[in-house]
């Protein structure tokens, strides 16, 4: 092939928020695939708050993305070429397939089959976010109908879908969001019973008038701040699902702030990271718990979608400006 592949490059490790001026696009030859390999055409990279701590963070839960190689990316494409027999010519796949227009991967960074009509859904609501919306709310969130839930960026491609399901499973729905605009659409488009705006005020105050009796489980994407609100209006043993911390822009020097053990302690409750990644064994599951109620006209979403590979460099600040619409994609093609 005479074409080049053109790549999203990490040029420098960045202070806080990756901005443009850390990566560079650069050129390679396309490469054909090696026994056991498939070379993917990329149509949609994803954008994801945890690039954050991919390319930044010490002490993370995946190795940093080293300077000068591709950027770390889910993406979604098709099958162009292959040398692997349970992959033809023609097949649509999702995976870890890096910002690029080409990639010549082996199957095991392949994450699911798709199709040429799904393959957003494949990196939003039937990917990463909804597995981690789906997995993270029923494995360690563990809701009762009844129960009273919060989630912050509870607009966002995972918080949107973790009101949704919470609310089919019965749930009383607390949203908490920036910017009236996104409040709306908590309540008229994902369903929540409430809804917060942190940029109008006082949140624990909010959270006190929709909860007297308390947050049966907090859906944690931010950290800081909003969850300092909302941790002392924990219920009795309360769960505290930890799945993001986009408020701290950067963990050196460690930020300080209120202690949350008082409140584990007097009130029961059980506080647990979750990574999607210690989870994929049960992707199948999730997914097909998933399609059910899209199927039904139960689980709605939405796509922010910048068109070209020039997109990638400044997408993941503008993500966490807030200036997205729903799921974060780059279309190249």
């Amino acid at each position: 092939m005479t074409e080049l592949n053109r790549q999203v490059l990490l040029t420098s490790r960045p202070a806080g928020i990756a901005q443009a001026e850390n990566f560079a696009i650069g050129h390679a030859p396309i490469q054909p695939p090696a026994p056991g390999q498939i070379l993917v055409r990329n149509h949609y990279l994803s954008i994801e708050p945890a690039m954050r701590g991919w390319i930044a963070d010490a002490g993370n839960y995946a190795a940093p993305v080293a300077i000068g190689s591709v950027m770390r990316s889910l993406a979604s494409g098709e099958v162009v070429a292959s040398a692997h027999p349970d992959y033809t010519v023609g097949e649509h796949v999702s995976g870890w397939f890096g910002w690029q227009d080409y990639a010549c991967v082996a199957a095991d960074q392949v994450v699911q089959r798709t199709t040429a009509a799904e393959m957003r859904a494949s990196l939003g609501i039937l990917g990463i976010n909804g597995m981690t919306a789906y997995l993270a709310l029923t494995l360690v969130g563990q809701p009762r109908a009844g129960e009273t839930i919060a989630v912050s960026t509870a607009a966002g491609a995972v918080g949107s879908a973790v009101g949704q399901i919470a609310r089919i499973l019965g749930c009383r729905t607390i949203g908490i969001a920036g910017g009236p605009t996104k409040v709306r659409r908590c309540v008229e488009e994902y369903g929540y019973d409430h809804a917060v705006d942190y940029h109008a005020g006082n949140v624990e105050a909010a959270i006190a008038e929709h909860a007297p009796e308390g947050i049966d489980i907090y859906f944690d994407n931010v950290a800081g701040a909003i969850s300092d609100s909302v941790l002392p209006h924990l219920a009795q043993r309360a769960r505290v699902i930890v799945c993001g911390t986009a408020s701290i822009d950067r963990w050196d020097p460690w930020p300080m702030g209120p202690r949350v053990e008082r409140h584990l302690l007097v009130k029961r409750a059980r506080m647990e990271g979750f990574v999607i990644f210690d989870h994929l064994d049960r992707y199948a599951e999730a997914t097909a718990q998933l399609r059910t109620w899209i199927s039904q006209g139960r689980l709605t979403w939405r796509e922010d979608i910048l068109e070209g590979i020039e997109a990638c460099p400044a997408a993941l600040a503008g993500l966490y400006r807030g200036e997205n619409d729903g799921k974060r994609l780059v279309r190249l093609v």
